[in-house]
């Protein structure tokens, strides 16, 4: 491509937080040229991320990522954020791969080409670069490592001197420390509490018990610059599983609301005090394969279903309650297990505390908006070394679509019960 004036890329907020949208607009191109727009990242552990869509120049030599149509890529049609959200790893990489941000006091970098053409634009330079900043943490979001009373995590507390409404952020059964969705809700105003509980040197899993989390708990409570009747729970998998069993069934805690994300409703006993994996002794049994020998553990969750004595008492519950979950997750029965919280609030007169959303096409692993979609990674189940690839589902169109309107739900179910006084009923 030759001229005068070489192209020019911008993109706009070159530096934002990760559920900010941006725009990527590229000029003084020939009209009518094919070009190649991507994305690319290096992951913290070395593993190359990218995303393309295939555009054409309008008859001004422009294109507009947010406004044109891809015509093939990683993603098609008017997308204006399907170079983050349809990020993959590139060819040749390791199997099994999840990109999920560990240092959450560094942004994520995201650089954004163009290229001249629709093929094999991997093995020419870039016409034009440009580096995006995608953060988690905000200006000015503080954070403080907890490792009190047995209790390891991360404290992310908004920036200004305030007090804030808390959320304790408990994801699954992968267990490790992840920050990244606490600092992007203390990027929104809540004092959010990440905590490791799986490898928690004190508590291994078989020993867990609900005084763990309430430990934890009330050390966000207590803290001087969190609202101390304002604080709830998130949860994600085995992390919902948790919220539930602490609504339903503490005396010492009284969480303001939770949100389950891809729900767990049972249990040994139904009770999480019998620790966690003891609910399921048929776990080897009724696993299955697919024809690429990615684990699907939904039939596990389904059989439970049927045991009323494994199911948390959901009807002891008296917060508001969120529930969003993808309608082909094969990792667990989390729409089935919805149905059935909802069915039990109901029998206890509570419907009006539950807010339920169902996702078709989205799978198991909802994070925060414009995430790469997961449908298989790599797994290792606690108590073994086996590393496995464990099926999540999802398509990824959809289950993107869900992950933005997810965290919309989210941030407005929070503003409704942290920050304003409504009625009990949840409007979702």
């Amino acid at each position: 491509m030759s001229g005068a004036t070489p192209p020019i890329l911008s993109v706009h907020p070159c530096q934002a937080l990760v559920d900010e949208t941006f725009s990527v607009v590229v000029e003084n191109l020939p009209p009518g040229r094919p070009v190649t727009v991507r994305s690319l990242h290096q992951s913290e552990d070395k593993d190359f991320w990218e995303a393309y869509g295939h555009y054409v120049s309008d008859h001004h030599g422009t294109v507009s990522v947010s406004e044109d149509l891809s015509l093939g890529g990683t993603y098609r049609g008017k997308e204006p954020m399907g170079l983050l959200w349809s990020m993959r790893p590139v060819p040749g990489s390791r199997t099994g791969l999840r990109l999920r941000k560990v240092n959450v006091c560094a942004p994520l970098l995201v650089n954004i080409s163009v290229y001249s053409g629709h093929e094999n634009f991997r093995d020419i330079p870039p016409l034009v670069s440009t580096l995006v900043e995608r953060w988690y943490m905000a200006p000015g979001v503080k954070r403080i490592e907890i490792n009190e009373k047995g209790i390891r995590g991360t404290l992310l507390i908004p920036a200004g001197p305030g007090r804030y409404p808390g959320l304790l952020d408990l994801w699954g059964g992968g267990g490790g420390l992840n920050e990244y969705r606490a600092a992007l809700l203390a990027s929104h105003g809540y004092a959010s509490l990440a905590v490791d509980y799986i490898k928690a040197a004190e508590y291994k899993t078989k020993d867990l018990q609900l005084k763990y989390f309430e430990i934890a708990f009330n050390i966000l409570k207590e803290h001087p610059q969190v609202m101390s009747d304002r604080v709830g729970i998130i949860g994600l998998c085995l992390g919902s599983l948790i919220a539930l069993s602490l609504a339903a069934y503490s005396t010492n805690i009284k969480p303001h609301c939770i949100i389950c994300i891809s729900s767990v409703l049972t249990t040994s006993s139904g009770k999480l005090i019998g620790g966690i994996s003891e609910g399921i002794p048929e776990r080897a049994q009724k696993t299955r394969v697919d024809e690429n020998n990615h684990h699907i553990w939904r039939d596990v969750g389904v059989a439970l279903l049927d045991e009323p004595s494994m199911k948390v008492e959901v009807g002891k519950i008296n917060c508001p309650m969120l529930l969003l979950h993808g309608c082909d997750d094969q990792n667990w029965a989390s729409l089935e297990s919805a149905h059935e919280i909802y069915k039990m609030m109901r029998a206890a007169g509570k419907e009006h505390l539950v807010a339920k959303v169902d996702y078709p096409g989205a799978g198991h692993l909802i994070e925060p908006p414009f995430s790469p979609h997961f449908r298989a990674t790599n797994f290792i189940p606690q108590g073994t070394k086996e590393k496995l690839i464990v099926l999540w589902g999802g398509e990824t169109k959809a289950h993107s679509d869900a992950q933005e309107d997810s965290w919309k739900k989210i941030l407005s179910f929070l503003q409704q019960h942290m920050y304003s006084n409504p009625s009990t009923k949840s409007k979702i």
